[in-house]
Parts: structure tokens; sequence; C-alpha cells
């Protein structure tokens, strides 16, 4: 039998390893509420500190207002002893809001936000939006993906933002590893959390706390292992892990990011399954090479396709 492994506590629900959750559907493409709490708990099982439900690993913008609401509350009952933290990332102020005070009506202790995403929003904007957030009282952590929202949360901005009360922390998804020092540097108390998970060493060794992570949907306790040796600065342990784990780890910045890692839980025995439109299947090339490199891992880390570790 597996050992499960008993995270510490964090200091804060935004420190550790946090998952954005893959979401698992019905063969008719309903939410799967009794797969997904399953799957929560296995990652928490697995050294988790928590995970993140409706994030855009977990398809938030496929989904109806009450299976959103639904799919918190089922992670929240899954791990009551574990951070979750979720997503409230919407095209409006108002409607961030709203998330975010369902999130405080279902007992979640933080919540996870986009810029405006529906447009190029100028800096008065931004400043507004999460404004507008943080009223509700829960912190907020931000989320800056300048790729897919088309705003750059600069380290000037998210100074800016942290100075007049608005966020507590950053989900830094840009890649560009130099901004972990500007942010220390203009911001000493903002803390800084891994976003894109082919950055994932350079940022903990640059003094990330956290890390919201997509292939620990896969290989959590190997993630887990990686990141907490590199936090820690025991990079005999950390490289050699993550030169193992880059070649799926670098899906996670790609446009097909849920779809590879869906993929990746299937072959590693757990269940990925399918993604709602406007998702397509992987096509026969990539399915090929995010097969071939999670075949490689599971053999490298001895895991048996159960998802169990090997001998």
């Amino acid at each position: 039998m597996t050992t499960q492994i008993q995270p510490s506590p964090p200091t804060e629900p935004w420190h550790g390893v946090l998952v954005a959750t893959a979401l698992p559907y019905h063969d008719d493409l309903t939410v799967d509420h009794d797969r997904y709490a399953e799957h929560v708990r296995w990652l928490v099982d697995n050294g988790c500190a928590g995970v993140i439900p409706n994030g855009s690993l977990g398809e938030y913008a496929s989904l109806t207002d009450e299976e959103r609401s639904a799919v918190l509350r089922t992670a929240l009952r899954a791990v009551p002893d574990a951070a979750v933290v979720p997503g409230v990332s919407a095209y409006s102020a108002q409607a961030a809001r709203r998330w975010t005070e369902d999130a405080a009506e279902a007992g979640a202790p933080a919540v996870l936000c986009l810029p405006p995403n529906a447009y190029r929003a100028d800096e008065r904007i931004v400043l507004a939006h999460f404004a507008e957030v943080a009223k509700v009282g829960l912190p907020v952590v931000a989320y800056n993906n300048p790729y897919d929202t088309r705003v750059d949360l600069t380290p000037e901005l998210l100074a800016r933002l942290h100075g007049e009360g608005h966020i507590v922390a950053v989900k830094e998804f840009s890649g560009d590893v130099r901004r972990a020092y500007q942010i220390a540097e203009l911001a000493p108390d903002l803390d800084l959390i891994i976003g894109a998970d082919d950055v994932a060493l350079e940022l903990a060794v640059a003094g990330a706390v956290g890390w919201i992570a997509g292939f620990p949907n896969a290989f959590p306790r190997e993630c887990v292992r990686m990141y907490d040796a590199a936090r820690a600065g025991d990079l005999g342990t950390a490289l050699p892990l993550y030169r193992t784990l880059h070649p799926l780890l670098r899906w996670d910045s790609k446009t097909e990011f849920v779809q590879a890692i869906k993929l990746s839980m299937d072959i590693a025995g757990r269940y990925g399954g399918p993604c709602r439109h406007p998702r397509l299947a992987l096509t026969s090339e990539h399915e090929a090479v995010v097969g071939a490199a999670t075949e490689r891992v599971l053999a490298d880390f001895e895991v048996a396709p159960s998802g169990r570790a090997g001998r």
C-alpha cells in the first residue's frame, strides 16, 4: 500500500504546492463530482498543500454558474484539512466580486484572480478591478498571465496593487524569472507564487513561497519533492527531478495544456478524460509527444501506472 504523505500546514493558504485541478466529466460531459472529490483528496494525501478549483485548468469558462459554485464546494468538503483557493476570474469586476463573495460564503480562505480578461485593460482599470474584488475581505492572489489576458501585471503595477492593499501575492506566469527579483525589490512583502510549471525550479530558488501547479495532477509526489528541494537550496536533489519532469512541465505553458495534463493523468493511472468545447482533443502528433514524455517519467521515477510508487 502507498504511504500517505501529510503535508505540513502552510504559513498562509497560498503557500506550498497548490494544484490547479483538472475537472473530470462523465461521458455526457457533466461534472463528475465523486471522481473530482477523490482526486482532490488523492492530491493532498500525496503531499500537496491544497488545490485551486475553477482555474483555467479546471475549464472554469466552460462551466455554468451552478456548476462552478458546486465544484468549489465539492473541493472544500473533500479536503477540509487543506487549502482550497478558488479561481474567481471573470470578464467584469462585478462578476469577479460575486465569485469572491461565493467563495467567502463557502468558507474558502483566499481567492485567485486574473485582471479583466476580455480586453486590454489599462492600469487604472486593473487597479479598480482588484479593488472591487478586495472589498469582499478575502486575501486576493493576483494572476499575471499577459499571454492570454493581454494585460501585463508588471512588477511596478504589482507593487502598487499590493501597496494599496488589493493583493497579498501574485501567481507569476510571464516566464521571465528576472521579475522575481524586481518584485522582491519593489514589494518585499508581496508573496511570489510560481505560475508556470516550466520555470518552477528557477522561481523556487528565487524565493517563491508557493507553486500553483498543473502537472502534479499526474505526478504530485515527484513535483512536491522537487519544489521542496529547490526551496531548501538542495539542487543536488531538485535538478535531476526537474530535468526528468521538464519535457512535461513545458506543456503547462502551451495552448493545449489542459488536454496535455489530462492525457498524462490517464497514462499515469489517474482519470483525466475529455475536455469541453471549445477545447478539442490533442492532435495525433501532440498526443504522441505527451505520451512518450509521460512514459519516460513513469519509467524514470519507477511509478506504476496505478499512480502509486513502484519499488
